[in-house]
């Protein structure tokens, strides 16, 4: 190896530092690509069907620039969600603390990997063929097979492609995914964990910034929700549909709404449910920041109502007890606020209930318009005669959608 480098300084190809740089920037994002395309949208979630070839192509490259095994990969990411921001998280920097998760994200990772009952339970329906059993499980012979590849083809500078190459997935995925994705940045979407979008780095990251709208619609192909979200893993999705490599199986949720208000019935219910994010969203866009407005306009001045439209609108089981404490004092400032803030959760409760028939959630949810209707707060009576217009997904809107 000494010897090649001292006759090959350059490589094989003989490179320039440009090209290098070009060749190396092109890797991270093959290696970009097969994590949000392959790990996560076709293996951890469904929600698409990469073509075997593809498939195939995308876990060799995983191997040989990381040494990761698919099962393991997808059986912690699937844990993640089942118990996303709490002590069986396996990556949670609310539990762990943002700087473990920063920094040593890559050691916490391999921690639960050395926990079989997590791989039994959450790994399952990944490959598990013969070179899956006989050569992929040896991480280690992937990276030195890349490295040496590396160094042959750019001579010395191939070392330093080949450690830009290995630290790409820990500093991008468990670095600013699982961290950042958890800390800073916007929320489209109310979530029960603490999940965000943060600001447009898509080209590096493959659109797993859009972390806030994947953890409200996780079977979803498509991560950009909203005009102005860039989710580069998309175009590559339709870009591979195009040449039938790839098949979209799911997508997330658009409302559809019906001409006119309609009694609450069965398929009310069924489309609440459905777009129960959306309603969220749309409660705290049309109820929760126009009466804070209205409140503000009359107690201007009033320091209490400064940052008071994320406490009113913040899952409740994320609040630290001095939000709480902030929210309570608001709340018992205002008794319109106070009326507001408990319409919405009431609201979450219809569809937070388990082991309730659908007769008695239609009756609920008949029950919280009236109840809305009737409050005399006109941004409740609108959004009640807008969730009574509220259509389930028609059978061909996925389909239209792609």
């Amino acid at each position: 190896m000494i010897d090649f480098l001292a006759t090959h300084v350059d490589g094989l190809l003989g490179l320039s530092l440009a090209a290098k740089a070009v060749v190396t920037f092109a890797c991270i994002q093959v290696s970009m690509m097969a994590v949000t395309l392959y790990l996560h949208r076709d293996q951890a979630h469904r929600a698409i069907d990469l073509h075997p070839a593809l498939r195939h192509f995308f876990r060799l490259w995983i191997w040989l620039t990381s040494g990761m095994v698919t099962r393991e990969w997808v059986a912690v990411h699937r844990k993640h969600h089942a118990f996303c921001e709490t002590p069986d998280d396996p990556h949670s920097p609310v539990v762990h603390g943002l700087r473990t998760i920063l920094l040593r994200g890559a050691e916490v990772y391999r921690a639960e990997v050395a926990n079989t009952a997590t791989l039994e339970k959450y790994g399952r329906g990944t490959p598990d063929d013969w070179l899956e059993r006989n050569l992929y499980r040896h991480g280690l012979v992937g990276v030195y097979t890349t490295l040496a590849v590396d160094v042959l083809l750019f001579g010395a500078g191939g070392i330093t492609m080949f450690a830009l190459q290995m630290m790409a997935m820990p500093v991008f995925a468990a670095g600013v995914i699982n961290g950042l994705g958890h800390a800073l940045g916007y929320r489209n979407f109310e979530t029960e964990d603490a999940s965000t979008n943060l600001v447009p780095i898509g080209l590096l990251v493959g659109g797993e910034e859009l972390h806030n709208n994947h953890h409200a619609f996780p079977t979803s192909a498509r991560f950009a929700l909203r005009p102005g979200e860039f989710d580069v893993g998309w175009f590559y999705i339709r870009l591979f549909a195009a040449l039938h490599l790839c098949r979209i199986a799911r997508l997330a949720p658009k409302p559809h709404f019906a001409a006119e208000p309609r009694q609450v019935d069965l398929q009310t219910l069924r489309a609440v449910l459905q777009n129960r994010l959306h309603v969220l969203r749309d409660y705290s866009r049309r109820v929760m920041v126009p009466v804070l407005r209205m409140e503000r306009r009359a107690r201007r001045g009033d320091v209490l109502l400064r940052r008071a439209t994320r406490l009113l609108n913040r899952w409740p089981g994320l609040l630290d007890p001095a939000s709480r404490e902030r929210l309570a004092r608001i709340l018992e400032s205002s008794q319109v606020l106070a009326t507001v803030h408990e319409y919405r959760r009431q609201l979450m409760q219809v569809w937070q209930q388990a082991n309730v028939s659908n007769e008695r959630l239609v009756a609920d949810l008949r029950d919280w318009c009236a109840r809305a209707e009737a409050s005399g707060i006109a941004a409740l009576v609108e959004f009640s005669a807008r969730l009574r217009g509220y259509l389930p997904q028609p059978v061909m809107a996925a389909a239209a959608a792609i």
